[in-house]
Order: C-alpha cells, then structure tokens, then sequence
C-alpha cells in the first residue's frame, strides 16, 4: 500500500502569522486610539463642560493702553507670560453684579498662582464709580485689577464687546483662547482646571465660534465638544 506524501504545512504557517499579525496591529490600534482619545477628553473636557461661546487659537488679543483706579497706566504688553482671565463689566448691568463675588472668589482661589492675572476692565464714567461699586458689592477690596475704559475705546472698539458681562482667557503668548458670553459659576472647579491647562500649555484642538450665521463647532475634538454641550 502506497504511503501518503507529507501534506505541505508553511501555508498553514503562514496564514497563523498574517493573522497573528494582524490582530496585533488591531490591538495597537485599539490602543493607540484609546489613548489619543483619553488625551482629547484629559485637554478638551474642563472648557467644553463650561459651554465657551468661542474658542479657538487664532486671534491675538488687542494690545490696549488704560489707567487703574489708582491712575496707573497699564498695558497688555504688563501680562506677557501670564495667563489672563480678563472680564468686561459696568453697573448698569445687573448680570455682571451678580456675578462679581464669584469673579472675586476666582481671583482668590488662583491668588498664589503666580502667573495668572484676574483683570477686569468697567466701562463707567469714572474710577470712583466703579471703585463705590466694588466695594458695595464685595465689602471688601477687590482681590482682581481694575482697569477703566469710560469711552468705551477698548472694550468695544478693539475686542468687539457690546454685551456685557463678556469673559476672555488669554494664554501666556497673548492668544485668545476662549470667550464666554454672560453671567458664569466662575468657581467651578472646571474654570481652575482649564487655567491650570493654559498655564501649562495645554490646547483642546476644537474651533468653536460664529460661521454663517450660527454657531459651528469643528476641529479634532469637536464631538466631543458637542457631547459636552448638548
């Protein structure tokens, strides 16, 4: 009785290493994902949990020259390699009281971080107007900068502002890096985490801002800008 040949096993072989090989690769890929993924939600999720009205890394901040209630002059150019929390405010609206003490209680809780600034800029007639108004409303000195812009020549002729109160974060190269439209609980701990990442350089990769009349999110990140905010 004739002996079989040897049946051929290298196809075999080779077949179990192209499938071992790919399903290495789909591991690395699931994790390489995973991670990128992780990284997006680590930069982007404190800014999107607070619903910015703009947010990009594409306009510079106006350089602008103003006096504080002391009549010190003060530049933009004063916070290089600072980063900004920059409110717009004036007493005749009642948003921006109301949310004064929580501008207050934000400038204290990032006081001993040394390269924040809390400034904030009024558009009243004079520095006692706005100094009486500060103090009615904190009891106390205020913990932020004051700047005033009583011609409005700043707040509206270089940063577009006509509704108020309007917040603006800066990075440390004077980039504006988000803006936010209306009263805000600015003691959120998200508000001292997204700082904290400006502070260090972080960027969320998401564009957020006004396109053919409405509001369009785009960029890496954007769905999950969109999660956050809806």
């Amino acid at each position: 009785m004739a002996t079989p040949p040897p049946t051929d096993k290298r196809p075999y072989v080779v077949l179990g290493q192209l499938v071992f090989v790919l399903a290495a690769a789909a591991l690395v890929y699931g994790f390489v994902a995973v991670t990128r993924e992780a990284e997006l939600r680590r930069r982007c999720g404190a800014v999107c949990n607070l619903h910015p009205n703009y947010l990009g890394a594409e306009r510079k901040a106006p350089t602008f020259e103003l006096k504080d209630l002391s009549g010190k002059t003060v530049t933009m150019k004063d916070f290089e390699g600072k980063v900004v929390v920059l409110n717009f405010w004036t007493k005749t609206c009642g948003p921006c009281m109301e949310e004064m003490p929580e501008i207050a209680d934000l400038a204290k809780i990032l006081r001993d971080r040394k390269d924040v600034v809390v400034l904030t800029i009024s558009v009243d007639e004079s520095a006692d107007d706005a100094r009486g108004t500060l103090k009615s409303l904190l009891k106390e000195e205020p913990p932020f900068q004051t700047l005033m812009d009583p011609d409005n020549k700043i707040v509206r002729g270089k940063f577009g502002t006509t509704l108020f109160p309007e917040t603006w974060f800066i990075d440390k190269h004077g980039v504006v890096r988000a803006r936010f439209d209306g009263p805000k609980e600015w003691t959120n701990p998200a508000v001292v985490e997204y700082v904290d990442q400006l502070r260090s350089g972080g960027y969320c990769p998401v564009d957020i801002g006004p396109k053919g009349g409405r509001v369009e999110v785009s960029g890496e990140a954007a769905k999950l800008c969109e999660t956050k905010g809806g």
